[in-house]
């Protein structure tokens, strides 16, 4: 699944994503440190791995998902 980040907080490493239906998923610490990324952007896009209506894993749509 993919997304688009609406925003993302670098203290807590945590933020919400836009689905390409226009619906808003939000992700925890767990699921960004999952990705192995450093910092996210509002507007990129973003792979997503999930578990349900939870967000298991987030990285750039360029890099494969863990």
């Amino acid at each position: 699944m993919q997304g688009t980040v609406k925003d993302f907080d670098a203290s807590s490493r945590s933020g919400s994503v836009l689905l390409d239906d226009g619906s808003e998923l939000s992700f925890d610490t767990a699921a960004f440190d999952a990705g192995g990324l450093r910092l996210l952007r509002f507007g990129q896009r973003v792979n997503l791995a999930h578990d349900g209506d939870r967000i298991t894993a987030i990285t750039l749509a360029t890099l494969p998902l863990p």
